[in-house]
């Protein structure tokens, strides 16, 4: 009964921890508000993307890296590496405000699955929470085996898939008031939150390059 209990705790913690990640806005949620003004399951395909990238990550955390501490130049390569890719996105979606896009459903299905998996596997935010936080939850799951562990894992995501699909359609229903100078400004928006979010990391992961040299 103890065990059934801890565990239910262990779930609970899991769920707020997941909702906090995936309520605060970033590349994910910027990149459903502007693929899904095309498509109503563009929300559903960018999560998919999403989990082909989480997946492996969480299988492979379990696996190696959570029987080890995290070395300091890892967490600043990532953050270093992802925050120039986060910039380089930025670049490249600025270049191509106001170029045409291919409107096919088959093209608009691709490219919102390509952008979960591309955002996510970029986004140092991402891999950095997983081998902070994302970490020290699966320590915990591993307490309740492999079946304990693939709970965890398919509820964390479940809720990834659920705000996502539920952002992409309600963004999709109103798209009446997406006039073109709206579209320009989510895009302009998407911009600023990966130029944002790169420098953001980039200037941490140097700070504790300094820190440590200090």
């Amino acid at each position: 009964m103890e065990f059934v209990s801890s565990f239910y705790v262990f779930l609970g913690s899991v769920m707020l921890i997941s909702l906090s990640g995936v309520l605060m806005p970033g590349p994910l949620f910027a990149i459903t508000l502007q693929k899904s003004a095309k498509s109503k399951i563009a929300g559903a395909l960018i999560a998919l993307g999403h989990g082909i990238v989480e997946f492996p990550l969480m299988i492979l955390i379990y696996v190696l890296l959570s029987q080890f501490a995290i070395p300091n130049w890892v967490q600043m390569t990532v953050g270093i590496v992802g925050g120039a890719l986060m910039l380089f996105m930025g670049v490249r979606a600025f270049k191509n405000r106001n170029r045409q896009e291919d409107h096919s459903i088959t093209s608009l299905k691709r490219d919102s699955l390509f952008s979960g998996v591309w955002t996510t596997a970029v986004n140092a935010g991402f891999i950095l929470w997983w081998l902070t936080i994302g970490t020290a939850l699966i320590l915990n799951a591993q307490l309740f085996g492999v079946v304990g562990f693939g709970i965890f894992a398919g509820v964390h995501w479940s809720i990834d898939f659920l705000w996502y699909s539920l952002v992409g359609l309600l963004v999709f229903k109103s798209q009446k008031f997406w006039t073109p100078r709206v579209r320009y400004g989510i895009t302009l928006f998407c911009v600023g939150v990966f130029l944002l979010f790169g420098t953001y990391f980039i200037g941490s992961a140097l700070m504790s390059v300094f820190t440590l040299i200090g």
